[in-house]
């Protein structure tokens, strides 16, 4: 059935409509899955941030720790060495 002269360009329209809603409603779920890979990746890095900062909190716990046994290690050598050069001095 051919469109007459005055139905033409109504039609021409509404398809350009259709096409125009169709690249929209396409753009939208591109967008659409580009937000959710971006919340997806927000809670894993939000999750390693987490466990980072558990990590920097026991490393720097054990940190403590070693620079507490460093010092009483250091304390016990140089008492030792001053008992050696005492000894030496007696004898």
């Amino acid at each position: 059935m051919a469109l007459t002269a005055s139905l033409a360009p109504l039609y021409s329209d509404c398809m350009h409509t259709e096409k125009a809603r169709e690249l929209l409603e396409q753009e939208l779920k591109r967008l659409e899955g580009r937000v959710e890979e971006l919340v997806a990746v927000c809670v894993r890095l939000r999750g390693d941030n987490h466990s980072l900062r558990q990590r920097l909190d026991s490393l720097n716990t054990e940190r403590a720790g070693l620079l507490a046994k460093n010092e009483q290690v250091r304390g016990r050598v140089e008492a030792m060495i001053s008992r050696l050069k005492s000894l030496e001095e007696s004898a």
